[in-house]
């Protein structure tokens, strides 16, 4: 008869080689996303940022929402412009 604590142990190796197994599957997922999304990065189809715009639009964006930063800055500071 194959004794309490060898069946405990065996057990406990098995669940463990599971949940290995399952992260390594869920980490190769990611890997394998993660390479597509510089697969469209490099082919220049990037996905595009902030409702439709794409990455030079953002640029954009961002540059026209540093103006209007430092243009509140400077009423905040009591300076007209």
């Amino acid at each position: 008869m194959i004794s309490e604590s060898f069946q405990i142990v065996s057990a406990a190796l098995f669940a463990v080689a599971i949940i290995a197994v399952a992260s390594l599957r869920g980490w190769q997922g990611w890997l394998s996303l993660k390479t597509r999304e510089l697969d469209l990065i490099t082919a220049g189809r990037a996905p595009e940022i902030e409702g439709g715009a794409g990455s030079g639009m953002a640029r954009i964006e961002i540059a026209d929402l540093k103006e209007r930063i430092r243009k509140l800055e400077a009423i905040a500071a009591g300076v007209d412009l």
